[in-house]
């Protein structure tokens, strides 16, 4: 009985083995207890202050042309120079973002404007970042441990994600969006010191500098590889078409149940877990390809019953539902990524890897605000989930290599488990991040 439990709970070898993946793993969960303050702050105030579904889904337009453009350069740059270094100052610049929201919060008469202005700032860090973050953890943890590490991340966002939303909705709602601000900026100064305590990640020898040949040669690549290629597909489809997130205040208000919004938020992060608790069987998965699929097409699905329905716990049941399937394409992409991609390469695809499941979210809310205000919230809600598996279906049909890989033939991730991928030695002492 112990031995079957012990298959389906997670894998910790990666926690065991690297000092910096349990550095990197406390330090996203700090971040993302914070943030969450300000993810859901913000689009209540500018509801506060407009009344708009429209106003609050432009969010997604505002940010969108920041992250293609620094998540692009930010995926070069990380091939380039010092993957901590573009880590700590782009944490330090989203607390200074943080504080900016915390002033206008303290006006007497919060303005609009600013509230745009740091959207599109946080996208713009976020896209430099996140592809030095990515693209680091094939640097820090042994190959054979890359889907237990992709596990184990997944469980750290979860945590923040079930209590952060419920907590967050709870505080902006019964305290206001100033003390929402104020955690957050505790949040990322605590953050930045512990990603100064991260071990120097120095770019392979001879390094082109960041260009737009170093961009395309990285788009090169991807479109070279269709079982790359089908997971960026899959997530942008699914993200364009079933990412409802920014109207959650709006279909709350539809039944009647404004106490449920913080719940909604983290319902789907509860779904997440519960994959996750269970994922000690995916560090013994080959066919990640089906992951993807199968997870993204749960995801539609879930979103369109939770569309349909209009009692408040089916909702919130299906949004659980929504949040495994998720899970499960997500783990799917992130080890078919590390498993398949050059290290000197990484940063770039990890920058596109950033506009794949980035981009998808903007240009959903935009979707989900502007179809909500011409049909509803929830017709809006449960089209999206049933487009979301149509394309879906039809992307694995136009890519079946996607479909088709396997870990144990595919020539990518053979070569990259003979090259071995943790190049950077792990270090126990306290100060070898300094």
């Amino acid at each position: 009985m112990i031995e079957k439990l012990t298959a389906v709970l997670p894998d910790l070898a990666p926690w065991r083995s690297s000092r910096d993946f349990r550095l990197l793993w406390v330090q996203g969960l700090v971040t993302y207890l914070g943030s969450v303050m300000a993810l859901i702050a913000l689009p209540l105030q500018i509801k506060e202050l407009t009344g708009s579904p429209l106003a609050v889904g432009a969010m997604g337009a505002v940010e969108l042309v920041p992250l293609v453009v620094f998540g692009l350069y930010g995926g070069a740059l990380a091939d380039a120079v010092d993957r901590r270094k573009v880590i700590v100052l782009t944490e330090v610049g989203l607390g200074l973002l943080a504080v900016v929201l915390l002033l206008n919060a303290l006006l007497p008469h919060p303005m609009l404007w600013p509230l745009y202005v740091v959207a599109a700032g946080v996208a713009a860090l976020a896209g430099l970042q996140r592809p030095a973050l990515d693209s680091l953890l094939a640097r820090i943890v042994p190959h054979e441990q890359l889907a237990a590490a992709a596990a184990l991340n997944a469980l750290r966002w979860q945590a923040g994600a079930i209590g952060g939303p419920a907590l967050a909705g709870l505080v902006v709602a019964y305290a206001g969006n100033v003390p929402a601000y104020a955690t957050t900026v505790v949040c990322f100064f605590a953050s930045v010191l512990m990603c100064r305590r991260l071990s120097p990640v120095p770019p392979v020898e001879h390094a082109a500098k960041p260009s737009l040949r170093g961009i395309a040669e990285g788009a090169r690549y991807a479109w070279s590889r269709p079982v790359l290629l089908g997971t960026y597909a899959v997530d942008l489809a699914a993200m364009f078409f079933a990412f409802p997130n920014t109207i959650f205040p709006f279909l709350a208000d539809e039944l009647d149940a404004d106490w449920s919004l913080g719940l909604m938020y983290s319902a789907g992060a509860v779904g997440s877990l519960l994959l996750s608790l269970t994922s000690g069987w995916v560090s013994r998965t080959r066919r990640h390809g089906l992951l993807v699929v199968f997870g993204a097409a749960g995801w539609g699905l879930a979103m369109a019953a939770a569309g349909w329905t209009s009692n408040v716990w089916l909702v919130l049941a299906c949004l659980g539902l929504a949040g495994a399937g998720d899970m499960l394409s997500g783990l799917g992409r992130s080890t078919i990524w590390n498993q398949t991609i050059p290290d000197r390469l990484r940063g770039r695809l990890a920058g596109i890897e950033v506009l794949s499941y980035s981009v998808g979210p903007q240009l959903g809310q935009v979707r989900a605000g502007a179809m909500a205000g011409w049909t509803g919230a929830r017709p809006a809600i449960w089209s999206g989930g049933l487009a979301c598996v149509a394309a879906v279906g039809l992307l694995a049909a136009a890519l079946p290599k996607l479909i088709s890989y396997d870990a144990r033939t595919d020539e990518d991730a053979r070569r990259r488990a003979g090259e071995g991928t943790a190049t950077t030695p792990d270090r126990e002492d306290a100060g070898a991040g300094r």
